[in-house]
């Protein structure tokens, strides 16, 4: 009865805890496994029912058979003692001694301990007990259903719900879990399927802020509005940009961008070929900026720090890169190195990305809120720019310093530090 009692227990906590999208995949497989866990999960309050009302028989059991087990005993004992306080305790406390020892029995044997390690292995246990469980769910069938059609009825008729029509739904956690576990069990020099990946982050979007997808403010190409029809197009076959930012008097106060389409106009100066953009605070989410986009039918944003200073430029295209990967043209300069020097050994720039250092390198490196790149990870430990040649220790990561200006971080190597 205690295995029994730790079966059910058992169950019920790993379909509970299981994740809902391995259930369902596990289902669509076709074999005799698919077909009973299709049966158990069709109305999840029933197999819940029949998981309770298994632990209750087999509690009520075990208690009469342990009654009278431990009557036969503790009598056995008294009759060895003569001391009357020995006689006292197993005689006339015998029923509260009884419940005593039940209740200890059952919390370890048939409550805790398998609930803990049915939860921490439920998908497991889910699959390999499936099948006893389908036959307890049988056997209790009338009884199950007779229960909930009466907790129906008062679910319906005083709390106006609907009672054991509502299923599970599988949540977007779960859906989150279920790929994360997918992509730890890919081996390192093994490659991920591109379309789980544009899933995860499909499922990550939501929460990515406009500060972490932005174009910083050093790396924005602007010019002045009182600047020269000719610089404008110098700047267009210099840099192979199709789109500029302008200004008036400062970075700070953008007035709009140009596009490389109107100086096929014949424009004579700048300020009749602006065209507006869009401003959004550093915190606003991307999902958002992207449907204000669309509705403005705009294709460029500008980022604002919370002091209305430019913090950076944003563009459809950069919004499109957070869910697909980069997306590089025959203009685009890769500047950015990543070179990895041994098993241990690494060479970045401080421009990189941490989460995307973790992703494509399997490292550990530490995420904040106050950074996004590898640079940003290195003065937000330091407090200060450091200067070149200097080593910094970040947990498990030793970082030198390979080049630096007075503003910023250019390039690093990174070195695993080994644990003893």
């Amino acid at each position: 009865m205690l295995l029994l009692s730790a079966f059910f227990s058992g169950m019920e906590i790993a379909y509970v805890s299981s994740n809902k999208i391995h259930i369902e995949i596990e289902k669509k497989q076709g074999d005799f496994l698919a077909s009973i866990l299709t049966r158990l999960t069709a109305r999840p309050s029933k197999f819940i029912a029949t998981m309770l009302i298994g632990n209750n028989i087999a509690l009520v059991i075990y208690g009469f058979v342990m009654g009278d087990v431990l009557m036969e005993w503790f009598g056995s004992l008294s009759s060895q003692y003569n001391y009357q306080l020995v006689k006292y305790l197993l005689v006339d406390l015998s029923l509260l001694t009884q419940t005593i020892i039940s209740t200890i029995i059952i919390l370890f044997t048939a409550e805790f301990l398998p609930k803990v390690f049915f939860q921490i292995y439920a998908n497991s246990f889910l699959k390999i007990f499936a099948f006893p469980a389908y036959m307890f769910y049988l056997l209790f069938w009338f009884l199950s259903s007779f229960i909930i059609s009466i907790s129906d009825i008062i679910l319906k008729r005083f709390f106006k719900t609907e009672g054991d029509d509502v299923q599970l739904a599988m949540t977007k956690v779960e859906l989150g879990n279920y790929i994360s576990e997918q992509m730890e069990s890919v081996e390192e020099h093994d490659e991920v399927d591109s379309e789980i990946q544009i899933f995860q982050k499909a499922l990550e979007f939501s929460e990515v802020k406009a500060r972490e997808v932005m174009i910083p403010r050093t790396e924005i190409m602007a010019v002045e509005v009182k600047d020269s029809i000719a610089n404008v197009s110098t700047l267009f076959i210099e840099s192979g940009m199709s789109k500029i930012l302008v200004y008036k008097d400062s970075i700070d106060e953008i007035v709009g961008y140009v596009h490389s389409f109107e100086l096929f106009k014949k424009p004579k100066t700048i300020k009749s070929i602006v065209k507006s953009v869009v401003f959004v605070p550093a915190t606003m989410l991307v999902k958002d900026v992207l449907n204000i986009l669309t509705k403005k039918r705009k294709s460029m944003a500008v980022v604002i720090d919370e002091y209305g200073g430019t913090a950076g430029i944003m563009t459809i295209e950069d919004i499109v890169e957070e869910l697909v990967g980069e997306i590089e043209d025959e203009h685009d300069s890769v500047a950015l190195i990543e070179e990895k020097i041994d098993a241990n050994n690494y060479k970045f720039s401080a421009r990189l990305e941490v989460d995307y250092i973790n992703e494509t390198y399997k490292l550990n490196l530490p995420d904040g809120e106050n950074y996004e790149t590898l640079g940003g990870l290195i003065v937000d430990e330091t407090e200060e720019i450091p200067q070149v040649n200097a080593q910094i220790s970040i947990g498990n990561f030793k970082f030198t310093i390979l080049e630096v200006s007075s503003t910023k971080i250019d390039l690093v190597t990174l070195q695993l530090i080994q644990e003893d």
